[in-house]
């Protein structure tokens, strides 16, 4: 490719094609266009084709792969209007504070080489040591998905579950966002990181790429991992209010509701990512519905003399426990 055209593709990425998805030879527009340009090429003789060129071409590649993601989570950031900062202010610890400096300090570097063209020693030196406080920020953002699977799983009253279940919403949609910008800000250093190898090692190039690959592979199984494990405990606690239904029927729907807003959060980040799962929703059950099952089941026990005593013994008892029900809640 003309230098150009290389800055270019470095910079926006190219466009997919809508059959295969692989990329073409179309620059992205600067504003998320379809066409912003199109790829230049110098004529020279094949012995330009060596291993070194293709392993320049395919770090160029991972790098506007990885831009193309970082530009998605701004827009899933943008999307469930979360304020990370505002997420990150609100706790104690240094790592989060840190987090917010890391960024913009990532931010800084990756404006400059937009403009430079490279990774200098000088600005690497300035982001060098923030892979650290990403990792720290993920850890603690995971820990606290797991809590509030701890805390779903500890509640036994369906009036305590609903209200566990109504914070969570709010709770891992937060936590999620920052996991969202933890994943950014390092897809942004992996940028920082090939241009350095090239620049200084070429010939590594290609082995960098593949490791950088696996690593961004091992984050993805980690955050799966705790994610699936939440959504786990969200459907159990859908299936207990469900068990629950005759008792307390407002909270009941109100534990389902809550449960499928957090999974369908989960889910949609689970796509931005590239996560698989096979989660379907809950759907609340109705009251009638129950009702009607433990009748059933009576009339099943009673003999046929008893069942129309069974029937009205049933009608009373189910009025009884709406009453209750109702007046719990």
């Amino acid at each position: 490719m003309t230098e150009e055209s290389a800055h270019l593709v470095n910079k926006y990425g190219l466009r997919k094609a809508t059959k295969t998805g692989l990329p073409t030879g179309v620059v992205l527009g600067k504003k998320g266009g379809q066409i912003g340009a199109f790829v230049e090429f110098v004529k020279g003789p094949r012995s330009l084709l060596n291993p070194a060129m293709l392993s320049g071409v395919a770090g160029i590649m991972a790098q506007a792969a990885m831009q193309q993601s970082m530009t998605e989570i701004t827009a899933y950031l943008a999307r469930i209007e979360e304020k990370v900062d505002d997420v990150l202010r609100n706790q104690k610890d240094a790592e989060l504070a840190d987090m917010i400096g890391a960024g913009d300090v990532i931010g800084r570097a990756m404006t400059i080489r937009d403009h430079g063209g490279r990774v200098s020693e000088t600005l690497w030196s300035t982001v060098q040591n923030t892979p650290e406080t990403i990792a720290a920020t993920q850890a603690y953002a995971l820990l606290q998905l797991k809590a509030i699977a701890k805390k779903m799983e500890r509640e036994t009253k369906i009036r305590g579950l609903a209200k566990t279940a109504k914070g969570a919403e709010r709770e891992v949609q937060g936590w999620l966002a920052v996991l969202a910008r933890c994943f950014q800000l390092q897809d942004a250093i992996d940028v920082l990181e090939l241009d350095r190898v090239l620049d200084e090692s070429p010939e590594e190039l290609d082995a960098y790429r593949r490791g950088l690959k696996a690593v961004r592979h091992d984050r993805l199984e980690l955050i799966s991992r705790s994610t699936e494990s939440l959504l786990a405990r969200m459907d159990v606690a859908a299936g207990t209010a469900n068990a629950k239904v005759l008792l307390h029927p407002a909270a009941s729907r109100a534990v389902v509701d809550s449960s499928n807003h957090v999974a369908t959060g989960v889910l949609y980040f689970h796509g931005l990512l590239g996560i698989e799962s096979g989660r379907q929703s809950w759907e609340a059950r109705r009251w009638m519905d129950a009702a009607a099952e433990a009748r059933d089941k009576v009339l099943e026990n009673a003999g046929p003399a008893a069942a129309g005593i069974a029937v009205g013994s049933v009608a009373i008892a189910l009025k009884v426990l709406q009453d209750r029900g109702r007046k719990a809640e």
